[in-house]
């Protein structure tokens, strides 16, 4: 097996389904059940969701930069409380953590107790960001995948990988099959934030980048089969 231990990286609007916002349940149960897939694998599993069907920082209008990311941060506790009730539903055990305590919903982070989690085949669903405003999903991802040692991070997106250029604006734009972290940060890429690729690059992390619109994608990203952005 080539990556033992995942960090999934799930977008809140991946959640929404053709709404766009909030949470469909089909396609939380779809999630769900790939998840699970990857337990049946063999695979150990964290994941991280961002909050931006419920959330996002352009909404904030004039609110000050503090408040509006604490909201962010409990969007995500919303979705990881969805996905954790999902994954039970289909007999994955799962255990919510949360950078933000809140002992009635999940535990309290603390990554030695995750990576015992994981070692005993629970998925393990992390809430909250990193529980600091200022600080993207992205940023708690990384940080997560460093705490549980994770042999590389799948970050499931709206396309099909990272571009030399933005493809939405760009009809020539060419997709990267592998980049350095350094290539994100001296060409600002943009696809993960400054702050998150130090941090991969710092601990030797390693990324993928593919389109999680379809959730089959997350079983070839974490298999042999070349999909997306390798990042490393």
């Amino acid at each position: 097996m080539k990556y033992k231990r995942l960090l999934l990286k799930l977008s809140g609007e991946s959640l929404a389904g053709a709404s766009g916002s909030g949470i469909d349940p089909r396609t939380l149960a779809l999630y769900a059940s790939v998840v699970g897939r990857l337990c049946q694998l063999g695979h150990e599993v964290g994941v991280v969701i961002g909050g931006g069907n419920f959330w996002r920082g352009r909404m904030s209008g004039g609110m000050d930069r503090m408040s509006a990311d604490k909201i962010g941060m409990l969007a995500t506790v919303m979705n990881a409380i969805a996905l954790d009730s999902a994954l039970l539903d289909t007999g994955v055990v799962a255990r919510l953590m949360s950078a933000v305590p809140m002992p009635t919903v999940g535990e309290p982070m603390n990554a030695a107790a995750a990576r015992r989690h994981l070692e005993r085949g629970r998925v393990v669903v992390f809430a909250g960001g990193t529980g600091n405003p200022f600080f993207s999903t992205d940023s708690a991802a990384a940080l997560r995948a460093a705490e549980i040692r994770a042999d590389v991070i799948l970050k499931s997106t709206l396309v099909d990988g990272i571009y030399d250029k933005d493809p939405k604006l760009f009809p020539d734009a060419v997709l990267q099959k592998e980049l350095t972290f350094s290539d994100i940060l001296e060409r600002k890429l943009g696809i993960i934030d400054a702050t998150a690729a130090a941090l991969c690059r710092d601990y030797g992390l390693k990324l993928i980048v593919f389109n999680g619109t379809d959730p089959q994608n997350i079983l070839k990203a974490a298999g042999d089969e070349p999909i997306g952005t390798l990042v490393g």
